[in-house]
């Protein structure tokens, strides 16, 4: 089969482009700094399937206008003495050679999955030279279980976030169904217009949900102050010691129905991202539960069915997109091309707690995430932490806004494209993010693509020996769940 090329797409002149070279000598920004500190030298990794072999050469003719078109793709990160080292973006000509890399592989062997895995994992023992832009791309024509070919790129944080990411990809895709039609947007990108009905009643409706924002994010920076200086999370099975930011990481990725998942969210009146961290927390308890067990197990101690010590704290680092509250862009404007997309690290985060426990009703775990879920968004905890960070490395140092070491987890949930996508005239099967170099030994991102939600999960094998057991356990408990809605009747019969 022939792949053809994208074709270019024709946009006007914008002055405010930041292609126009507005990004020249200019520094990092604050949060971009944090990125390089010793035990947040985090990256960005993204594992794409395709339903096609690579064409290598497609492939590099088209970067050429979509993410060389982004100025931070093509710049180096230069100490400026004139302001004591402080990295600044220089543009310089970049050598497609040096960032797009085809190994030779053997087609016939043993098991291509192993191989990918191994190869992702010995790229986080790594990073990308400073003396070129701090990208790379690697493609793998090697067949796996879910694909024809594999692609890996690698972006160091300071260059954009996830979102920012998300949203340059999805303006390197075109529908499967429509060559020439941009990707769907995912609702949640999209902006949100409310109404402004007027009287007493709705005045006071205001009034109170501003007071409670108030209210709920002082309570929030309070616990934020507490958990920094003194609140650790308990130490369990899944909680890494510091240090574990420079230490490899095993990524391995699962996929499960996002039609089961709205199934749930339908009938409990929830979000897709309410049931992933439901779901989430209700593996987390079956994996800890297994653990306690067999260590009481080996120590001679009964193993019972209930194997979880009482009052456990684990909490999850939850980082949020900010760009509704910082700057009014318009996503599907962006997506029509590469070089009009704002890359940046516009997030925060906002310290998320999971109740870990067996439940005599799976459904609670979803009860409990929407109900924490609800109360977070009701804060601007994760608007807070993002203006924290900014001043405390713009005053102070970097390592004053260092992400906290005390939670056990990061999470991210990312929405993909809404249907089945080419790039660059190859057919894509899932894309897989994560990260590495975080100061968590766990981190777990949702990605939805299609009708499917893929489950990565990045582990630091020292302290977490079986990423492949945390995905079946999320797995299992998303089956689990779906069941209970459907035997409670929550569902009509004509949902499933």
């Amino acid at each position: 089969m022939t792949i053809q090329a994208m074709k270019p797409i024709k946009t006007t002149k914008n002055v405010d482009n930041t292609s126009s070279g507005a990004e020249e000598e200019q520094p990092l920004s604050p949060v971009a700094r944090m990125f390089h500190e010793s035990d947040s030298t985090v990256y960005i990794i993204v594992i794409i399937g395709f339903e096609t072999q690579l064409n290598p050469e497609v492939i590099k003719a088209n970067l050429g206008h979509t993410l060389l078109s982004q100025p931070r793709f093509c710049s180096l990160q230069v100490p400026d003495e004139k302001r004591g080292g402080e990295l600044k973006w220089v543009r310089t000509v970049v050598d497609l050679d040096n960032h797009v890399k085809v190994p030779t592989l053997d087609p016939n062997m043993d098991s291509p999955d192993k191989f990918v895995e191994d190869y992702v994992c010995n790229l986080s023992k790594t990073g990308v030279s400073m003396s070129i832009p701090m990208w790379d791309l690697h493609l793998l024509n090697i067949k796996t279980s879910d694909a024809e070919s594999v692609g890996i790129l690698r972006v160091h944080h300071s260059l954009g976030d996830g979102t920012s990411l998300m949203t340059l990809f999805m303006s390197c895709t075109r529908k499967l169904s429509d060559p020439e039609a941009l990707p769907s947007l995912p609702m949640n990108m999209k902006k949100k217009h409310g109404s402004s009905s007027g009287g007493f009643l709705q005045y006071f409706i205001k009034l109170f949900s501003v007071l409670l924002i108030y209210w709920n994010t002082f309570v929030d920076v309070v616990m934020f102050f507490i958990t920094t200086f003194y609140l650790d999370d308990t130490k369990t099975p899944l909680k890494g010691p510091l240090g574990v930011g420079s230490t490899p990481r095993r990524i391995v990725h699962r996929t499960v129905s996002l039609e089961d998942i709205k199934l749930v969210k339908n009938a409990m009146n929830a979000t897709v991202n309410d049931v992933m961290v439901g779901v989430t927390e209700a593996a987390l308890s079956r994996n800890l539960n297994r653990k306690y067990g067999k260590m009481k197990k080996d120590t001679g101690g009964a193993e019972g069915h209930n194997n979880l010590p009482k009052n456990i704290r684990l909490r999850a680092t939850h980082f949020v997109n900010l760009r509704p509250f910082l700057v009014n862009e318009d996503v599907s404007e962006m997506i029509k091309s590469s070089s009009k997309v704002k890359l940046g690290n516009l997030i925060g985060y906002v310290i998320f707690p999971f109740t870990i426990g067996l439940r005599e009703d799976v459904l609670d775990h979803v009860r409990s995430a929407k109900a924490t879920g609800k109360r977070k968004k009701a804060t601007l905890e994760a608007l807070y932490t993002y203006l924290m960070a900014k001043f405390f490395i713009k005053f102070f140092s970097a390592k004053w806004a260092s992400f906290p070491t005390q939670t056990t987890l990061w999470y991210s949930n990312v929405p993909g494209p809404q249907e089945e996508v080419t790039c660059f005239g190859h057919q894509v099967a899932y894309v897989a993010p994560t990260c590495y170099g975080q100061p968590n030994a766990l981190m777990i991102h949702a990605v939805s693509y299609v009708n499917k939600m893929k489950i990565i999960v990045s582990v630091d094998e020292g302290v977490v020996p079986d990423p492949h057991q945390i995905c079946d356990d999320i797995e299992e408990s998303l089956k689990l769940i779906k069941n209970a809605v459907i035997e409670k009747g929550l569902v009509d019969c004509y949902d499933y």
